[in-house]
């Protein structure tokens, strides 16, 4: 009776030792970026937060009216300042991804200093932004990534709004702009990925949001210009892009630890998608991609966005249909895995006056996407201004649409316990009974469950039950 008894304590002993073990290693190689578009699953970004900015040269009104703290910016749009809780509603519900934009230019080192000549005009050449990103804003970027990343879901960092079409966008695609600001450029995403070098494979970095060339143009480079298209003017804004691209690609490497294999999202021009038939011009932002060079393999991934007009529900997923052909011949055929940063509808009032619509086309958008092996990122709504404090889903039934998109009707729940297993590893579909802890993308985490205190946070599998730990 002793000695049995003594068998079981050892036994049990050596159990939590190698939960403890197992539960605690850490990956020695990143997943690749084809991997990690998948084990995204969903995503959403956390818009008009951090991206927030006064965007016009002629009314800085957050610099002006505002103590300018990292608060402020984030509040200026409309939303409250971000809390963890937010984070957990959306892993709880089935999302496994979150992108932060980030809009860098007023956290810089411009004074905005304004006299009572000026108002609330900024005059850049005379007050710079210099390169060096204030503390204290650095340190609430990193707080909010905690946040998603301690909730167990993927995070996309960004540079945002210091592109686009606003007045005070300092990246511009075209080869003069390149010259001008690329060590700019360079030195903001060293701060960055320095902040951040430690990070695991759940952190992405993203090159930049919508960059447009000197015309401002949309869809296609040089779009804005006389008689719509000007080859000079294109010619120059996607050798600009790929510019940007392979200088970031480079800078990210070049600062070691794990930045030298994390997953690097790049867009095109405009984060154009190619959408349309209207123009011979329109697939020209995928065709003049280029994958930047890079000293590891299968790391990169391109970004595009999206937003139809679903007035039309039949036309809607038709021309869906089409683009997810072109990306997949002109981008996708370059060599990494795409995931739609942004998507959503441009249909004004669309949830109010066609959300029979909207929730017909929002789950065949995912349940294509998924198909075709793209990621996607919901643009804003789902949570939106107070209901983000709560927090809770202000439009719970477009969630439920994308979630049993991507699970499957059952939900999420569903999804988890019907994945198909892995032919080099035990799946999630034969695991009633056994012990082992599982990560939603079906891979083993632990061996047993003696020791759940020594994961990190986030929601696991065990004998087919979603366990989530806090």
């Amino acid at each position: 009776m002793g000695i049995n008894w003594m068998k079981k304590l050892l036994s049990i002993i050596l159990l939590a030792i190698m939960a403890s073990t197992t539960c605690r290693a850490q990956n020695t190689e990143f997943e690749t970026a084809t991997e990690a578009v998948k084990n995204m699953a969903v995503g959403w970004n956390l818009g008009n937060t951090l991206d927030s900015n006064s965007g016009d040269t002629l009314n800085m009104w957050i610099e002006h009216w505002t103590s300018r703290t990292p608060s402020d910016y984030e509040k200026a749009w409309g939303q409250p300042v971000t809390k963890a809780s937010l984070m957990k509603m959306f892993k709880d519900a089935g999302f496994n991804a979150i992108r932060v934009p980030v809009t860098w230019y007023p956290h810089m080192e411009a004074k905005f200093r304004f006299t009572s000549n000026d108002n609330s005009n900024w005059y850049p050449s005379r007050d710079d932004i210099g390169t060096k990103v204030n503390a204290a804003w650095m340190r609430r970027v990193k707080q909010v990534v905690d946040y998603v990343i301690d909730a167990g879901m993927y995070c996309i960092l960004n540079v945002h709004h210091d592109t686009g079409a606003a007045n005070t966008a300092w990246l511009v695609a075209s080869e003069a702009d390149y010259e001008k600001q690329h060590e700019r450029y360079e030195t903001l995403w060293k701060q960055i990925a320095e902040t951040f070098r430690d990070y695991d494979e759940h952190l992405l970095f993203e090159s930049y949001n919508e960059m447009l060339d000197t015309e401002d143009s949309w869809c296609f480079a040089s779009f804005g210009a006389q008689g719509n298209y000007n080859a000079t003017i294109a010619r120059s804004a996607y050798n600009g892009i790929n510019s940007y691209a392979q200088t970031f690609v480079n800078t990210v490497r070049a600062t070691g630890g794990n930045n030298a294999q994390r997953n690097l999202v790049v867009n095109t021009y405009g984060a154009c998608d190619g959408n349309g038939n209207w123009n011979s011009h329109l697939q020209d932002p995928l065709k003049e991609m280029k994958l930047p060079d890079d000293e590891v393999m299968n790391h990169l991934i391109f970004e595009v966005h999206s937003y139809p007009d679903i007035k039309n529900l039949s036309s809607a997923k038709s021309t869906l249909n089409t683009t997810l052909s072109n990306l997949k011949k002109n981008l996708a055929s370059k060599g990494a895995p795409i995931i739609f940063g942004e998507w959503g509808t441009s249909t004004d009032k669309a949830y109010e006056q066609y959300r029979s619509n909207m929730l017909s086309f929002y789950r065949y958008f995912i349940e294509q996407t998924k198909k075709a092996g793209i990621g996607t990122f919901h643009w804003m709504g789902l949570s939106d201004g107070d209901h983000r404090s709560v927090p809770e889903f202000n439009q719970a039934d477009l969630v439920e649409a994308i979630i049993k998109g991507y699970y499957g009707e059952d939900g999420y729940i569903s999804g988890i316990e019907n994945l198909t297993p892995s032919p080099s590893q035990k799946g999630l579909g034969s695991i009633e009974g056994d012990e082992g802890v599982y990560d939603l993308s079906g891979r083993r985490v632990c061996s047993f469950t003696s020791n759940l205190d020594n994961l990190p946070k986030g929601v696991y599998i065990v004998g087919g039950r979603k366990i989530v730990v806090r």
